[in-house]
C-alpha cells in the first residue's frame, strides 16, 4: 500500500526543527471606540499576516485622539509585526499607551525589544469598564 498523504516525519523531528506542535490561531484585530478612550483588543497569532489589519487599527486609533488601551489577552503569538504596532502606536499617540492583561509571551517581548518602557502594563485587575459609544463608531 503506498501512503500518498505526504511527507513524514519521525516523532519529534517538528520540534526540533522549530515547528510547534500547537496548531496556530488566526490573527485578529478588532477596535473599539468608547466615550473616554480607544481600545484595540487583539487575539491569536498577532504577525505579518495581520500587517495591513494592524496599520488600519493604529490609524483608526489616531483619528480619534483619545488614550489607547491595547487588550492582548488572547494573544497566542506576537513577532515583529507586532511590535511594530505596539511602538507606532506608543510614538503616535497624544497619550501614553496601556496595555492590559498581557500574557507571558508578549510580556517577554516588551522586555527583550525595550517597547515595555513606551507603554503602560496593566496589572490583570486593572482594567476600568469600557463604555462604548452609543451610536455608530465612525
Amino acid at each position: 500500500m503506498i501512503d500518498d498523504t505526504g511527507p513524514h516525519l519521525p516523532a519529534g523531528d517538528g520540534a526540533a526543527a522549530g515547528e510547534s506542535s500547537a496548531p496556530s490561531e488566526p490573527g485578529a484585530v478588532q477596535v473599539l471606540v468608547g466615550e473616554d478612550r480607544v481600545r484595540i483588543v487583539l487575539s491569536g497569532d498577532v504577525d505579518s499576516d495581520l500587517g495591513d489589519d494592524l496599520v488600519e487599527a493604529a490609524a483608526e486609533a489616531e483619528r480619534h485622539e483619545l488614550p489607547v488601551e491595547v487588550d492582548a489577552h488572547h494573544v497566542t503569538f506576537m513577532d515583529s509585526a507586532g511590535v511594530a504596532f505596539l511602538a507606532r502606536l506608543s510614538i503616535r499617540s497624544q497619550h501614553r499607551v496601556r496595555l492590559l492583561r498581557v500574557p507571558p509571551t508578549v510580556k517577554f517581548l516588551l522586555e527583550v525589544t525595550r517597547i515595555g518602557e513606551l507603554v503602560d502594563v496593566a496589572a490583570d485587575d486593572e482594567a476600568a469598564p469600557f463604555r462604548p459609544l452609543a451610536g455608530p463608531q465612525q
